[in-house]
Parts: C-alpha cells; sequence; structure tokens
C-alpha cells in the first residue's frame, strides 16, 4: 500500500510552467489584516455566473503553489474558535451543525477555497428573460435515501427535507409521456459512419439494431444480448459467479462470455462514464447490475442482491444537492438564506453579505485557502494558515476538522505520521466535467423523441434533458417551446492508461481545456446529433457553464480490482485518524463520493470530539 507522496500525485504532472505562474508576489504576502474586510456585498452572488466554474480560477492556484513548496505564515493569531473546519462542502457544514447540536453557542469558522459554499454540490443559475432556470453543477440527487445512516437521515429530517414530496416534485414519466427515450450517436471511427439512431428501449431491439450502422453479426448480437433470457456462466456456483466477475471488466464479460461482436462492446465502451469514469473494460461485471443506464447482458447470470435501483431515483432539488447545503446555512445563519422550507429554499436568492459577519457565532469565509494547519506546541489547541485575497491570516481553533479533499491533508499538516499521510495519499480523485447549457427551446429534442443522447465517441459523453422537477414556486419547462438546461458530461479517458494513472494526468488535461474548447465541443455533438431537425447552436444556446472538476468523484472501493483489506488496515480508515486536536471528515474518508458518506463522515469526526 506504501506510496510515495510526491507533487506529481497532487498536480498529476503538471508542467512547472503552469505552477510557475502561480509563484507571484501577491500569493508571499504575509501580514495581519482584518479577515472581514474582503468585500462581499448584497450584489455578490456566484450561482448566477456562467463560464468556467467548478474549480474555477482562484479556487486551485494557492493550494497547487503549496504542493509545488511555496510556504506562508502569519505570527500573530487573529482569532479564536472553538472549531475551525477547513472545507464548506456538505462534509464541513454538516460538521458545524452537528457540533451544534452539542454545543449549540460553539463559535465556528468554516474556510473555503472556492467562491461559494457548498463543495461539489454547486448551483447553477440562468437568466432567460424574467424566468430562472436552476441547474445543478456537481452532486446532482440524494441517491438510494433508504441505505443512509439514522443520522444522516435525521439531518435531512431537521432541515426539513420530507422525501415524500419528490413523489409528486419529479414527474417520471413527463418525457416517457411524450414518447421521448435514448437515443445513440454512432461515431464513424467506430462504426463506419456517425449515424443519430432514437428509440434506444423504446422501439423493438430487432427495429433499432436495423437502423443502427452495425454489422450482420454485430446486427444479430445486438438483438441477442438484449432478449436472450441466458445464465452465461450456468453451472457456476452464485458465490464463484459474483468472486470471478468483481476482476472481470463488463467489456470482457461482454467478449470471453457473452461472445459479442467487438461492435456491441464499443456501444457499451463509454455507457457508465459520468458514473464509474472509466470505460467498461475497468468496470466490475458485479457493478453493472446496479446501474439504471440499460446494460445488458447480465440479469440473468448475476441475481441483484442489494444496491442502487431499490429507491427510484428522484429524490432531486432543481440544483441537486445545493439545497442541501443551503438548507445547513439556513439552519445555522438564517440571515443569510431568507424562507422556511425545502421547497422556498430552491427559490431563494442567499444574501452573501451575512455569512462572514462579526457579530455571529458562525461564519463561512469564502475564497479562503489553507494552507498550513498544526497543533499548539502545548496541544491544547489547532493552528490554521490560510490565505485570501493575498493576505496571510492565521486563527486558532480548540479544535479543527479538515472536510477538504484527502490529497490536500499532508501538504497542510506535514507534522501527520508518514503511515496516515500514506493512506490519506490513497484516495485518487477521479477528474470530470460536468457543462450546462441553457437552450432557449427543446423542439428538436421533442421531434426526435429523445430525452438522453449518449455518444459512442466524441468528448462529451452523453446530453440530456433536465431532470423535470416542479418544486414550491419552481417550476420545471412545461412545453418543448419553454427554456431548457441540457447536461453534459465530460471524462478524461487515456487508452494508454488505466485506474489512478489516467486520473492523474486527466487532471492536468481539465485544468489546460479553455472554456472556449469546452464550448466548442459542446455546440458541435449538439449539432451532430440534433441539426437534422432544425438546431441552430448560435441560434438556440443562449448561456453555458462549465463546472470543472479536477478532483471530482471520490475514489470508489470497487475500483480497487480485488485489492482486499482487513477493516483496519484500509487506507482510508487509517488516513482519517484523528491526530491531536485535528479531525478528519469528507467523502474521501470513506471512499465513496456520495452525499451520506459526507454526512457520516461529518458526524464520526465531530463524535470523536464531542
Amino acid at each position: 500500500m506504501k506510496k510515495e507522496i510526491t507533487r506529481r500525485n497532487f498536480i498529476n504532472g503538471a508542467q512547472v510552467a503552469i505552477g510557475a505562474t502561480l509563484l507571484t508576489p501577491w500569493l508571499t504576502s504575509c501580514g495581519v489584516n482584518d479577515p472581514y474586510a474582503f468585500s462581499i456585498d448584497k450584489e455578490y452572488y456566484p450561482p448566477a455566473r456562467n463560464g468556467m466554474r467548478g474549480s474555477h480560477d482562484g479556487s486551485w492556484e494557492i493550494m497547487h503553489a503549496r504542493v509545488m513548496g511555496e510556504e506562508w505564515d502569519a505570527k500573530t493569531i487573529e482569532d479564536e474558535y472553538d472549531l475551525v473546519i477547513v472545507g464548506g462542502g456538505i462534509s464541513g457544514l454538516s460538521s458545524a451543525y452537528f457540533y451544534l447540536q452539542s454545543y449549540p453557542n460553539a463559535k465556528i469558522l468554516i474556510l473555503d477555497n472556492h467562491d461559494d459554499f457548498g463543495g461539489h454540490a454547486k448551483r447553477n443559475e440562468f437568466k432567460h428573460g424574467d424566468d430562472i432556470r436552476i441547474g445543478y453543477g456537481g452532486t446532482e440527487a440524494i441517491d438510494t435515501p433508504s441505505s443512509y445512516s439514522q443520522e444522516a437521515l435525521g439531518l435531512l429530517k431537521d432541515l426539513g427535507i420530507d422525501l415524500d414530496k419528490f413523489y409528486d416534485a419529479f414527474e417520471q414519466d413527463l418525457y416517457s409521456a411524450r414518447g421521448m427515450g435514448f437515443s445513440i450517436v454512432f461515431d464513424e471511427a467506430n462504426f463506419g459512419e456517425t449515424k443519430h439512431v432514437t428509440g434506444y428501449g423504446e422501439k423493438s431491439w430487432t427495429e433499432f439494431a436495423k437502423e443502427a450502422p452495425l454489422s450482420e453479426k454485430a446486427r444479430a448480437d445486438f438483438i441477442r444480448v438484449q432478449t436472450a433470457e441466458v445464465d452465461y456462466m450456468e453451472g457456476t456456483p452464485e458465490e464463484e459467479k459474483f468472486k470471478i466477475l468483481s476482476k472481470t471488466g463488463y467489456s470482457s464479460f461482454l467478449r470471453d462470455y457473452v461472445k459479442v461482436d467487438e461492435q456491441i462492446i464499443n456501444i457499451y465502451q463509454n455507457w457508465g462514464m459520468s458514473f464509474w469514469c472509466v470505460d467498461m473494460e475497468e468496470v466490475p461485471t458485479t457493478a453493472v447490475q446496479y446501474y439504471d443506464g440499460g446494460i445488458p447482458g447480465v440479469d440473468h447470470t448475476l441475481p441483484i442482491k442489494t444496491g442502487r435501483g431499490v429507491d427510484p431515483y428522484i429524490f432531486h432539488f432543481p440544483d441537486g444537492n445545493a439545497s442541501i447545503a443551503r438548507l445547513l446555512v439556513r439552519k445555522m445563519i438564517p440571515e443569510a438564506m431568507p424562507g422556511s422550507t425545502m421547497e422556498d429554499v430552491v427559490t431563494a436568492r442567499a444574501d452573501y453579505s451575512k455569512i462572514d459577519q462579526k457579530n455571529q457565532n458562525v461564519n463561512i469565509r469564502l475564497n479562503s485557502t489553507a494552507v498550513h494547519l498544526n497543533n499548539s506546541q502545548d496541544g491544547s489547541n489547532a493552528e490554521v494558515v490560510y490565505v485570501r485575497d493575498g493576505v496571510t491570516h492565521k486563527v486558532r481553533g480548540k479544535k479543527c476538522i479538515m472536510a477538504c479533499y484527502n490529497s490536500a491533508i499532508p501538504y497542510l499538516c506535514p507534522e501527520l505520521p508518514e503511515v496516515q499521510k500514506e493512506g490519506l495519499a490513497f484516495n485518487v480523485k477521479i477528474p470530470l466535467v460536468y457543462t450546462k447549457i441553457l437552450i432557449n427551446n427543446w423542439r428538436a429534442f421533442d421531434e426526435l423523441k429523445t430525452s438522453f443522447i449518449y455518444y459512442t465517441g466524441g468528448f462529451y459523453k452523453q446530453a440530456e434533458l433536465a431532470y423535470p422537477v416542479s418544486l414550491g414556486e419552481y417550476k420545471r419547462s412545461q412545453t418543448p417551446d419553454e427554456p431548457m438546461i441540457v447536461h453534459m458530461c465530460h471524462v478524461p479517458l487515456f487508452k494508454d492508461m488505466t485506474g489512478a494513472d489516467q486520473w492523474r494526468a486527466g487532471r492536468m488535461q481539465i485544468l489546460t481545456t479553455t472554456f472556449e474548447e469546452f464550448e466548442n465541443h459542446a455546440k458541435e455533438q449538439l449539432t451532430q446529433a440534433l441539426g437534422s431537425v432544425g438546431f441552430d447552436a448560435d441560434r438556440d444556446i443562449e448561456a453555458i457553464t462549465v463546472n470543472r472538476w479536477p478532483h471530482g468523484y471520490s475514489y470508489s472501493n470497487e475500483l480497487t480490482w480485488g485489492e482486499e483489506f482487513k477493516e483496519e488496515d484500509k487506507p482510508w480508515i487509517i488516513g482519517r485518524q484523528p491526530f491531536g486536536n485535528i479531525h478528519i471528515a469528507n467523502s474521501d474518508s470513506a471512499a465513496s463520493a456520495t452525499t451520506k458518506e459526507a454526512i457520516k463522515q461529518a458526524y464520526r469526526a465531530v463524535k470523536e470530539i464531542v
């Protein structure tokens, strides 16, 4: 398990030329300033910003400079707190909330390097005349709430979230009632021509296969894999099947067990990229049975035991789980988030001028990158150094919770034991990009009867219409003549690399890809799929927001490919151990990119303290 923590681990081999631009004089400034002096007024409203979002410029440069050896220090303690939290995502906000349950009058400071709170639970707003369209820039749903811990469900309830309301809010049959389903854009390199074929899952499999640019053998295999009720490992005991297929990629399963033509494998090779962020050569066959995207051939070989699919995938606010973050802020700083219900938080305009003020106990300090923390010499406190607006600050907390990325913690706290640093370095987060596009109507989608376009090739893996959710005063797009948000997902993929190596390389790729490149790919691929029915990218696209996440999904242990650890030897468990007054939350500390684990790990970290 031993892994050397190097600069390359963190910035994925980014060239020094990229980092050199970061080491400018303003980064090395040092001194004492009023930490409340940073200008945030009532006009400050990051959810409405378009262009490059996610890990936007200004949010990552200081930490990368820290990894490259830059150091900051401030001699004077500016303020003291009961708890300092590094990271203002759902785990960091939940940590503050849980701490307040035991210490209602506690003084808490939450630091975050982004210009908005919520971490990956990011809210995107678009203006269309007098209308506002809302999308999610990261964490998109409360996935499988039946699997949430008692503490996590309790938090949702305390925030006023009634999960039953989503059954009415989410119009599950909106698109299907219009005859709209999935479609596939086949690429020329693998199928001889570029062709958009609609009706996947709606037409008969024979009819769909007839329209697809497939060879005769591939066409027959496509129909077979979709319709045959075959156990491709007949005679193998069930537990043995799971053991074998947990180490067999889905593409290999299709190739070696189902015996399909290579064109069939090419159809599904990138099918789950937005979920697993690797191609299907690297996704264990045991995992695909829980995926709701129509992956065939496994049902009669592997029985579904437990997992995704138990709950419908409908527990979705229009801004995804950004509403959970906003409700947490409302609980702790009511003046910053008007309203009182799960419905009105959807359309509430946050007052960012209220989240960091001298006269309140809980403060969220944005645009503030932690660069060093350690236990005080007498062991009674933790001291945190951070940089904001080019000025270095130092604060002291009786306790500190690190709710940031695991990979950053060894650089922030170099005094950690080496074995703990190794455990934290084990987690390699997966880069991905969520691009949101406001179109002024969705008539082209409706005419082609597709709500989800899958690309077998191309920069973006998919283009799908927004989830049809109406909650409170926010109403989904009612007709195809009204504006709609289209979601497109890009994951860097390198055919000569696998697993963590390609994720490291992918970070550099998306950090060096310009907004214009993301924009052009989106326009080209939407035109490719919709141009035949009159879609005009220049006319019909009103705005684009690119949510870039170089450190995206937390490493999922189902992709460790058979690496089995005893519970106490799991690297992420070793990594999250308390170190004096420093505790660790975040979803990384459970090796799971889920909101339920972000909340659960926050609860655990607070329990260690109280």
